[in-house]
C-alpha cells in the first residue's frame, strides 16, 4: 500500500499510550504513516568515542562511571548533579528536572553519555546529554571492546515539551519493524531507474535508520526528488486544465505568451513603430483610456498589456467555438492565468485596468479583489477618475456598505449594469451573483488563501447564454511583494509569469539610512527639514498599544503622544490603526492626502494601499521586527512623486547578526526583486502558500533552494510523464 493510506493510530504502536499519543498530536502526528513521514531534522555522527578530554573538538560520546552525587539550590529548587569521570577527565552532568536520575544512576554504575559539554565555573560540565546505563557497576575497562550503545549516525527530530529523542526514536523503530515492508513505491519504475533512486520501503528505512552516510544521502536524494516530483506533476495537470497543454518545464525564464513571442522585443524598435505597434492592438476601450493618459506607459506595462490582450483574445475565441460548435470544440477553453509582479509603485494596476477595458469590450464583467478596504477604496477612486468619463460603470462593494446601497449595488451587478466591481472579500459573497463574470483580479494575492481566490472563480463559472455550460473567468494575480523566480516558477508554475521592472519616469530612488536605537534625534531632524519645505511624512511602529506588548516593542498610540506633543508639536499629526473605527481611519487618510495632517503615525496598516506623492519620508521604528519583503512595502509609501524620499530604519541595540545583515541589505537595496532573492537565501522559502492544493503546502524534506538541482530533475520528468498521460 502507498505511505498515505496506512492509516493506523500511532497508538496502536508498542509503548505509545494516551500520553505519549496526545504528545504526538502536538507535531500533527496522528497515523503510522504520520510518524514514518515525520523525517529528522538533523542527525549526530556517533560512530566514534569522543572522550570528555576531547569536549572542545567535538561532542562527547563515552563510557563513564559516576563517581558522586551532588546538589545545589534550596528546597524544591535544588537540582542534581552527576560527578562522572572516563578515564581521561571528570565532568558534571547539571540535571534540571531530572532528580529521578539520583536513584536510577548510583554512584559506582557504569553509563554511556552523549552530550555537548563546557567549562563553568572552573569545571567542565553539560546540561544538555543523553545518558544510558551499561552496568549497575564494574570497571570501565570491562566495556573497553563492547560497542556502545546509541552508537552509529542517530537521528535528531523535532520535538515538543514533554517528549524526548528516545521516545521518538523508539516510536518509529516500531513503525519500520510492522510496516516498511509493505510500503509502495509510488513514483514509475523508469524514473527510478532513470535517477538511480531508492524503493519507497528502503528510503523511509534509510531515512531514520543509516547505517552509513551513502546510506542517508540516498535516502534524502530518493525522498526529496519524490515530493518535488509530486508537487510539479499537479502543477502541470493545472497548467493542462487552463492552456489546453502542458507548458515547458524550464525554470530559467517565464513562459511567453504563445500568441505573442515577440512581445519582449517591442522595447528594442525605434518608439515611432512600436508605439504605434501597440496602440493598433488596443481595444475601443483600451484605446481611449491610453489616450487619455498623460504619461508614457513603461515598456514592462505595454509588454505585459500586450500578453493579456492575447490571453483573453484567444479565450474567447475558445469559448465562442465551444457556444457555437459544442462538442467539436475543445471541452475547456483556454482561460488566462496570470500571476503579475511588479515592484511598488511599478504601474500594476493601471495594466489591470487595461485588462478589464479589454474584457470590457468583449461584454464581459470584472471584479477586482483587494485585502484590506484601504487599498480596495484607493482602486475604486482610481477606476472612477480614469474609467468613468470613458463610460464605465464602476462600482465599489465591502461589507461595509449600507443595506439600502448595497441592494441596488447587488441587482445591477446581477442585470450587467456594472462593468467592473471593485472591493474586498464581500465580492464572492453568497449574495453577490454575477451576470457574466469573466475575469477576477486579485491584488496582493500572498493575502488571500486558495478558497478564497477559488470561490470569486467560480462567481463566473456559468453565464446566461448557456446556464449548462461551465466556464471559468480569466484570473489575473498581481503581487507587490516580488517572488524570487525559481519560487514563483515552483509554487506557481502553472501560471503565466509577468513581471514589471521598469519604473515610471522621474521617480528617483529612495534613500535609506540606518539609525541605531538612542539616536533617533538625527532621523527627527532629517524629517523636520522635509516637513518645513512642505512636505509630509509617516512613522510606523510595530504595535498598536502598550498592553500585552512584550520584548519592549513600541507602540504607535504612545509614539503618536510623543510625537505630537513633544517632537513636532508645531505640526498636525495623525494616528492610524486597525482598532480606530473606519469612519476615523478614512477621515485620517484623506487628511493626510490633502495636507492638512503633516504627520502619519501608524502601524503596517499602511503597509499598502496608501499612496501621498507628497510624503517623502518614512520612519521605521523598531525595524529589526519587520521581514524584509514589509520593509520595502513600508518604504514603498514614500518615492512616489518627483521630490526625494528617504527612509529611515531605526534598529534594536540588541539587534541579532542577522539582523544586522538584513538591515544592511535594505540600505543597500531598493529594488524589491533583488530585496526577495536575499530574504529567500536568509531565511528560506518558508511556506509555499497552497497553489496545487486545497489549504497549505508545506514541503516536508524538500527546500526549493537547497535542492534546486533535484527540482530541475524533478519538474523535467514530471512535466514530461503528466504530458504522456494526457496526450491525445
Amino acid at each position: 500500500m502507498k505511505l498515505s493510506e496506512i492509516k493506523s493510530p500511532v497508538s496502536s504502536l508498542p509503548g505509545v499510550g494516551p500520553a505519549a499519543s496526545a504528545l504526538f498530536s502536538k507535531l500533527n502526528i496522528f497515523t503510522v504513516a504520520d510518524i514514518l513521514s515525520f523525517y529528522p531534522r538533523d542527525y549526530e555522527d556517533r560512530r566514534r568515542h569522543i572522550p570528555i578530554l576531547d569536549f572542545e573538538k567535538a561532542k562527547v560520546h563515552t563510557a563513564a562511571t559516576v563517581t558522586a552525587h551532588e546538589w545545589f539550590g534550596y528546597g524544591k529548587m535544588r537540582t542534581l548533579k552527576l560527578i562522572i569521570s572516563d578515564g581521561t577527565a571528570s565532568a558534571a552532568l547539571i540535571c534540571f528536572n531530572r532528580a529521578f536520575l539520583e536513584k536510577s544512576l548510583p554512584v559506582g554504575c557504569i553509563i554511556v553519555v552523549t552530550g555537548t559539554f563546557t567549562v563553568k565555573y572552573g569545571q567542565i560540565q553539560s546540561t544538555a546529554f543523553d545518558v544510558t546505563k551499561l552496568a549497575e557497576s564494574g570497571a570501565l575497562s570491562d566495556f573497553e571492546n563492547m560497542p556502545l550503545p546509541d552508537s552509529g549516525i542517530v537521528p535528531v527530530y523535532p520535538l515538543t515539551e514533554g517528549l524526548t529523542q528516545k521516545q521518538v526514536r523508539k516510536t518509529v523503530a516500531a513503525a519500520i519493524s510492522q510496516y516498511d515492508r509493505g510500503i509502495e513505491t509510488e513514483l514509475p519504475a523508469h524514473i527510478i531507474e532513470k535517477r538511480e533512486l531508492l524503493p519507497k520501503t528502503q528510503a523511509i528505512k534509510f531515512i531514520h535508520q543509516p547505517e552509513t552516510p551513502q546510506e542517508l544521502q540516498k535516502a534524502r536524494q530518493t525522498l526529496i526528488y519524490e515530493e518535488l516530483f509530486n508537487f510539479q506533476s499537479t502543477i502541470a495537470l493545472r497548467a493542462y486544465r487552463h492552456k489546453g497543454a502542458v507548458p515547458d518545464a524550464r525554470l530559467d525564464e517565464p513562459e511567453q505568451t504563445p500568441s505573442f513571442q515577440n512581445v519582449q522585443n517591442t522595447a528594442q524598435k525605434p518608439d515611432a513603430d512600436e508605439t504605434a505597434h501597440f496602440v493598433k492592438t488596443l481595444s475601443p476601450s483600451q484605446k481611449q483610456l491610453y489616450d487619455r493618459l498623460t504619461f508614457m506607459l513603461t515598456p514592462d506595462q505595454r509588454a505585459v498589456i500586450l500578453q493579456m490582450n492575447a490571453d483573453i483574445d484567444r479565450g474567447y475565441v475558445e469559448r465562442n467555438e465551444l457556444l457555437t460548435k459544442g462538442n467539436g470544440a475543445r471541452k475547456t477553453p483556454f482561460t488566462m492565468q496570470r500571476l503579475l509582479q511588479g515592484d511598488v509603485g511599478s504601474g500594476k494596476t493601471l495594466v489591470a485596468f487595461f485588462a478589464c477595458l479589454r474584457v470590457k469590450d468583449w461584454s464581459g464583467q470584472c471584479a477586482v479583489m483587494a485585502p484590506t478596504e484601504i487599498l480596495a477604496r484607493q482602486h475604486a477612486e482610481n477606476a472612477a477618475r480614469l474609467l468613468e468619463p470613458l463610460g464605465i460603470r464602476t462600482a465599489f462593494l465591502t461589507g461595509n456598505v449600507k443595506a439600502s446601497g448595497r441592494t441596488q449595488l447587488l441587482k445591477a451587478l446581477k442585470a450587467g449594469e456594472i462593468d467592473i466591481v471593485i472591493g474586498t472579500h464581500a465580492l464572492f459573497s453568497k449574495q453577490v451573483v454575477y451576470k457574466d463574470l469573466q475575469l477576477a483580479v486579485i491584488d496582493e494575492q500572498h493575502r488571500f488563501g486558495v478558497i478564497q481566490r477559488q470561490s470569486i472563480i467560480d462567481k463566473g463559472r456559468h453565464t446566461e447564454e448557456q446556464p449548462s455550460v461551465s466556464f471559468e473567468p480569466h484570473l489575473l494575480m498581481m503581487s507587490a511583494t516580488p517572488i524570487p523566480q525559481t519560487l514563483a516558477l515552483t509554487a506557481f508554475g502553472d501560471l503565466d509569469i509577468s513581471t514589471i521592472r521598469t519604473m515610471p519616469a522621474g521617480r528617483k530612488p529612495i534613500k535609506t539610512y540606518l539609525v541605531k536605537q538612542g539616536n533617533e534625534q538625527n532621523a527627527y531632524e532629517a524629517v523636520r527639514r522635509e516637513l518645513k519645505a512642505g512636505r509630509q511624512a509617516y512613522f510606523v511602529y510595530p504595535a498598536i498599544d502598550s498592553e500585552n506588548i512584550t520584548q519592549e516593542l513600541k507602540s504607535a498610540e504612545e509614539a503618536f503622544e510623543n510625537l505630537s506633543k513633544n517632537v513636532f508639536p508645531e505640526y498636525r499629526c495623525a494616528l492610524l490603526h486597525s482598532k480606530i473605527p473606519e469612519e476615523e481611519q478614512l477621515r485620517a487618510l484623506q487628511e493626510f492626502r490633502a495636507g492638512k495632517v503633516q504627520i502619519l503615525a501608524a502601524t503596517t496598516v499602511i503597509e499598502v494601499g496608501v499612496d501621498v506623492p507628497n510624503a517623502t519620508c518614512i520612519v521605521i521604528e523598531q525595524a529589526d521586527r519587520f521581514g524584509l519583503a514589509q520593509l520595502h512595502q513600508l518604504r514603498g509609501r514614500t518615492g512616489r512623486g518627483a521630490e526625494q524620499s528617504f527612509c529611515f530604519l531605526i534598529y534594536s541595540s540588541k539587534i541579532t547578526e542577522t539582523g544586522i545583515e538584513r538591515m544592511k541589505v535594505m540600505r543597500q537595496n531598493t529594488d524589491g526583486f533583488a530585496i526577495a532573492q536575499y530574504d529567500l537565501k536568509l531565511r528560506g522559502p518558508g511556506e509555499i502558500t497552497g497553489t496545487a492544493q486545497a489549504g497549505n503546502l508545506t514541503l516536508g524534506i524538500a527546500d526549493i533552494v537547497r535542492d534546486h538541482d533535484i527540482l530541475v530533475q524533478a519538474r523535467t520528468d514530471a512535466f514530461d510523464y503528466i504530458r504522456t498521460k494526457v496526450a491525445p
